[in-house]
Order: C-alpha cells, then sequence, then structure tokens
C-alpha cells in the first residue's frame, strides 16, 4: 500500500497535477509541478500510517485520517452486502478493495471500505461478515457454485446503443477546459493548422467530417468501456439447501470486482430494457435487495445483454409467470392519458405554426419536422400504452412500464411493507390512480401505474391481505 496509495493519489488529483504543470510552464517556474507531485506522494504515504481497522463480536471499525481523525462504527447485524474491486496494481501487489454495505446511501468517508485486504484473506473475511462459511467437516459434501449466466462476446453489440461514450468524451472535454490546457491549445501551430484544414474543406464538410469523427470514437470508447469493465462476468449462486445462500457476481478485465448478496434478502429483480437495446432484443437485469440501492452499479446483475438470458436469471430468481406471464391492461382510460401526454406539444406545435402562416411564410422545413414529431409522438404513445399493465399472482406483485426507459419491476408481496394510493387533479378527473408498493429493498417504492382508482386498494389487497382486514377511521 506503500505503494498503491501514492499511485493512486497522484491519478486521482490528476487534473491538479497537469494545472500544476501548465502553472509551472507557463510561469518558467518548473517547481509548482515538483511540489505538487510531491504532496501528494507524502500525503499517500501517511494514508497508510494513520489507517487501521478491527473486527470484534458485534462490529467492524476503521480508523483513518491524516490531518483529521475519523473512526467509523459499522454493527455486524446491518451488514447487507460485500463487494470487492482490484485494479490492476492492486492485483499485481495481491490486494483487494473490500466495501461493506448496510442499505444506506454512502459516500466519501461515510462509505465503509477497507482498502486494502490481502487477497488470499478474501474468503475467510467474506465468510464471517455474510455468515454464509459453508462447514469444513470431512463428512460433509461441499456445495457446488450453480452458474447463472457468463459474459459473452457478443453482448458488446449492446454497447454503442448508449451513451457512454460520448459521456467519456464530454468528461474529457470538462478535464481539458479546467486545466487551463485549451489556452495554450488555441494559440499552437496545430490549432492554425486545423483552422486552415477546415476553410478549405468548407464549414459544412468539416462539421460533418467532426461528427462521424465522434461518433466512430464514441463507439469505440463505449465497447472498450464495457469489455474492460464486464468481461469475463460470472453470476453464479450457492444454496445450502434450507432457502438460504448467496449470489456471487465477478466481472471485470484489468479492474476485477466483486459482489456477494445474500439470497435472504432478495426480493425480486427489474428487467431494465431502454428503447434502443430493446429493439435490438436486449435487456439489463438488477437485483431488489434490502440493503442494496436500487440503481447504478451497486444491483447490477446482468449488464445489457440478450433478453432470454435476463429473463432465465430472474426466472430462476423467482419463477416463470413472474417474468413472462400475461399482464392485465388499465383500461381505455389509461391509454388515452398516454396519447393525450405525448400528442400536447406536436398539437400545440402545429396550431403555432398555423397561426404564424397568417402573418409569415411559414418554410417547407418545419411542416416537415411539425410532422415527424406528431409521428414520432403517436409511436411512443401507442409504445408506452402497450407496455402498461401488471400482475399480482403466486405471492408476486408485477409492473410494466415506460417505452424510452422499459422497466418491469417483479417484487415479492412478502417484502411489501405499505401501499400508497396517489391521485393528481387529473388522475381524480379520469378516474385512475397510481399505487405505490413501499419496500425496503432497491428504490424502496415500485409504482402501478394508472389503474382504476375502483380498483387500487383491490390489487393491494391481493397482493397483502393485511389490507383488506383494516377499517378506516376519521381521526376525530
Amino acid at each position: 500500500m506503500l505503494l498503491v496509495h501514492p499511485v493512486h493519489e497522484v491519478l486521482r488529483q490528476l487534473p491538479l497535477l497537469i494545472g500544476s504543470v501548465v502553472l509551472g510552464y507557463s510561469t518558467g517556474n518548473p517547481m509548482w509541478s515538483v511540489g505538487a507531485l510531491v504532496l501528494m506522494v507524502g500525503y499517500g504515504v501517511a494514508r497508510w500510517f494513520t489507517t487501521t481497522y478491527r473486527l470484534d463480536a458485534d462490529q467492524l471499525q476503521r480508523r483513518e485520517g491524516v490531518l483529521q481523525r475519523n473512526v467509523l462504527s459499522l454493527p455486524r447485524n446491518r451488514i447487507r452486502s460485500l463487494s470487492t474491486d482490484a485494479r490492476l496494481l492492486h492485483r499485481l501487489l495481491g490486494l483487494t478493495v473490500v466495501r461493506v454495505g448496510t442499505g444506506h446511501e454512502a459516500e466519501g468517508d461515510t462509505e465503509f471500505e477497507l482498502d486494502a485486504i490481502r487477497s488470499d484473506e478474501l474468503a475467510a473475511l467474506r465468510a464471517v461478515l455474510l455468515a454464509d462459511a459453508p462447514s469444513t467437516a470431512s463428512d460433509e459434501v461441499p456445495v457446488a457454485d450453480r452458474v447463472l449466466a457468463r459474459w459473452q462476446p457478443t453482448w458488446l453489440r449492446y454497447s454503442p446503443l448508449s451513451f457512454t461514450g460520448l459521456a467519456m468524451i464530454a468528461a474529457a472535454v470538462g478535464i481539458v477546459y479546467q486545466t487551463g490546457a485549451v489556452a495554450a491549445f488555441e494559440d499552437s501551430q496545430l490549432a492554425r493548422t486545423g483552422l486552415d484544414a477546415a476553410e478549405r474543406f468548407g464549414v459544412l464538410a468539416s462539421v460533418a467530417l467532426g461528427a462521424v469523427v465522434v461518433v466512430v470514437m464514441s463507439v469505440v470508447l463505449s465497447v472498450a468501456r464495457s469489455l474492460v469493465t464486464f468481461g469475463n462476468l460470472v453470476l453464479t449462486r450457492r444454496d445450502d439447501g434450507t432457502g438460504a445462500g448467496v449470489l456471487h457476481l465477478e466481472h471485470g478485465l484489468l479492474r476485477v470486482r466483486e459482489h456477494t448478496f445474500d439470497v435472504r434478502r432478495l426480493r425480486g429483480g427489474t428487467l431494465r430494457e431502454p428503447l434502443l437495446v430493446r429493439k435490438f432484443g436486449g435487456a439489463r437485469l438488477d437485483a431488489v435487495m434490502t440493503g442494496v440501492g436500487g440503481a447504478g452499479e451497486a444491483s447490477l446483475l446482468l449488464p445489457p445483454c440478450p433478453r432470454a438470458t435476463a429473463e432465465a436469471v430472474l426466472t430462476s430468481l423467482t419463477g416463470p409467470d413472474v417474468v413472462t406471464g400475461e399482464l392485465r391492461r388499465h383500461g381505455a382510460t389509461a391509454a388515452r392519458r398516454r396519447w393525450t401526454r405525448a400528442l400536447v406539444f406536436p398539437a400545440a406545435l402545429a396550431l403555432g405554426l398555423a397561426g404564424l402562416s397568417f402573418v409569415v411564410a411559414v418554410p417547407t422545413w418545419a411542416w416537415v419536422s411539425c410532422g415527424a414529431i406528431v409521428v414520432v409522438a403517436a409511436l411512443l404513445a401507442a409504445d408506452r400504452t402497450r407496455a402498461l399493465g401488471h400482475r399480482v399472482d403466486g405471492g408476486w406483485l408485477v409492473a410494466r412500464a415506460g417505452s424510452l426507459d422499459r422497466r418491469r419491476d417483479c417484487i415479492a408481496a412478502a417484502g411489501i411493507i405499505g401501499w400508497t394510493v396517489r391521485q393528481t387533479l387529473f388522475q381524480r378527473r379520469a378516474g385512475v390512480a397510481t399505487l405505490v408498493a413501499a419496500t425496503a429493498a432497491g428504490v424502496k417504492g415500485y409504482r402501478v401505474l394508472d389503474v382504476p382508482a375502483e380498483l387500487a386498494w383491490s390489487v393491494a389487497a391481493a397482493a397483502s391481505p393485511w389490507v383488506a382486514d383494516n377499517e378506516w377511521a376519521r381521526v376525530p
């Protein structure tokens, strides 16, 4: 760690280091960059001398701080998940970063992270913290891991369908601007050569070429990031025959990450289908689990992959009818609301162009654009109407909605701890309501959109019989 901490500190503060180099170059004093480098390395070394942890029967503690001492204590009975992260330098030195999750949002100093544990101690530490260590008695047969899914190179075809590459390009441009390197580049010979070439080719041709370059770079970066992040992914399940067990996810080529989840805290899963990914037959699978956030990488079980693979994994965790069973439609009123909300803007735009045509001549391209917007809005409304539905059967609540980012939430009814029926002014006039199932897992609240108002509480009662047993009383 005397090597890891300084190197990572330099990488973490890379914009500051670049800024000091630029400042030293502009002032003619290279000591600015040398001083910044010395401070970063010194701080990284000091972190090792000031960081310790301890584990006893009741709690896990971490003590750290170079200038300000910080002690973070975590009760062991609040531990819900365990994840590991081994970057390339960690792997070369046989080390692993361990992150302990309790179900609460934690960032920065509040995140319980042990950087770093020896890799050969990781299995024993995971077994102790999650209390899932198999018996080592010689007369017992060890429990084998069952592979639920394994990464395939064909999954890379879904990578360009996201905006990851564009986000990486935008982040790189932002870093360059923050360091002040753009000011030095504007007066360089390379910039003048580029401007001269753009003038020779023409503005439109240069813009088109730049757009093509950005798209190609975005695709390459998206595929590369997906390969490096999710390559060699393996999702396994280990059962002990009593309904308990763990889900174990491992992925990454250069930076290996592992996540271990307690199956006893599993409350279902969510199939996420962004529009472009869905059109190419793909889906992403997230876990709905207590102690694990419902969005981002924390809950991810499978990245964008063939829909059949995601459905097969979710089926093994829930049941066949839960994932592929027919859903109950919400009626004509819910469909009419989707069409109305989708066509309000195109209708207003068309009326605005029609009114404007009495004053000035409206160009043809404006009418063509308006017509295209109407067609896209109609297709979006039809898709959202077709997606809307729910199902309550076999102890599971299933809700599906959305078009640009379609979700199919499969929630165990036993994990639902409360219900809310919400109605906006327009929903009350239309006679529909949004039913929210509260649970301690995932995103905490899962919505069934635009259910007929007279059926809302009956849907809740079908999933949670204790709802029907309660009587309403007005507060005196």
